[in-house]
């Protein structure tokens, strides 16, 4: 298990989990070795489902619409919250029903239904309580949740967009599904202290934005970000390495990729539009397909500004070089 930014984390660490695997799991310059004790390096990759057109999800003032656009996009709520097919697309027959799980020596967790079904997914929230949940890891009735969710991260997240997300989900389709309850041998007790309010982060500051997208919205940092025993490591912000062993449906293994700015293991000679190419089809620089664990599809439906400035932040990282081969975490 991990202890991140804030709460335990486990090895495969995706709330959306938004995770931009670039090297031999993905696409990065630096070709990373098969960890020895994960899955067997992964064959190439047909190209991901997102490769294919997609139609963009317009942002806009009102908060349904927002909120439609934050989730369907770079949130990526549906990432973990919808079934995944054979071909690593999201079944949308069960678009939010749940039922991802992920097992780990200390706890077995699914991703719940969070459509609006009274019985199976959260119809008796009020936006308010998924706005607490977002912001304080805590259910209506004062118990607390644990991971794989963002928690972390998520306490970052402006009242605004909490709310605007909160808004939409409890307007998608009701879906009736049940999904067995999480289970944790250790206590669950929050992320911090209490958040009580979240001022919005100024679109006028490319980088300050894209920061906040790539961090409390979109949460890629929290793979991105070296774990070193289980904690993550914010002096390794960026720097990759992180092991996950068959997420989803798949038999492989990924390890987040260095997306730093420095030019030999991380981001720094890529092209702007090399990075988005990557982040939006799943296609490296050099034209290889990549491990369908990113939700492409959902990111190649941002507006180009919200892309831009993650791009920007990304090229703010202070460069890190090329860490130790990657390792599976020892259970």
């Amino acid at each position: 298990m991990r202890i991140g930014h804030g709460g335990i984390r486990p090895t495969l660490a995706i709330g959306a989990a938004l995770v931009l695997v670039f090297g031999a799991t993905g696409c990065a310059r630096q070709e990373a070795p098969a960890p020895k004790a994960a899955a067997p390096a992964a064959p190439a990759a047909a190209p991901a489902p997102a490769a294919a057109a997609v139609e963009p999800v317009l942002d806009g003032p009102d908060k349904l619409t927002h909120g439609r656009y934050l989730v369907e996009t770079v949130a990526g709520c549906g990432n973990c919250h919808t079934p995944h097919l054979a071909d690593g697309s999201l079944d949308p027959s069960k678009k939010f029903a749940g039922a991802f799980v992920i097992k780990e020596p200390v706890f077995e967790a699914y991703a719940r239904n969070i459509t609006p079904d009274m019985e199976t997914g959260i119809g008796a929230w009020s936006e308010d309580d998924i706005v607490n949940a977002l912001h304080n890891a805590q259910r209506p009735d004062g118990a607390f949740m644990g991971p794989p969710m963002s928690f972390g991260w998520y306490r970052g997240m402006s009242d605004t967009d909490a709310h605007a997300i909160a808004a939409y989900i409890k307007s998608v389709p009701a879906i009736r599904n049940e999904v067995p309850k999480s289970t944790y041998s250790f206590p669950l007790t929050g992320y911090g202290p209490k958040i009580t309010s979240v001022a919005d982060v100024p679109k006028t500051d490319q980088v300050k934005y894209g920061e906040y997208l790539a961090g409390p919205v979109g949460h890629c940092m929290d793979c991105h970000t070296t774990y070193v025993m289980g904690v993550i490591d914010m002096k390794q912000l960026g720097h990759g390495g992180n092991v996950y062993t068959k997420p989803f449906i798949y038999d492989w293994a990924a390890v987040s990729a260095n997306i730093t700015s420095d030019k030999a293991a991380g981001l720094g000679d890529w092209s702007d539009d090399e990075i988005k190419k990557a982040i939006t089809t799943g296609v490296s620089r050099n034209g290889r397909p990549l491990l369908p664990f990113m939700p492409y599809g959902l990111y190649a439906k941002m507006e180009p500004s919200d892309l831009n400035a993650i791009v920007a932040y990304l090229r703010s990282l202070p460069p890190l070089g090329a860490g130790p081969p990657p390792a599976a975490e020892a259970k």
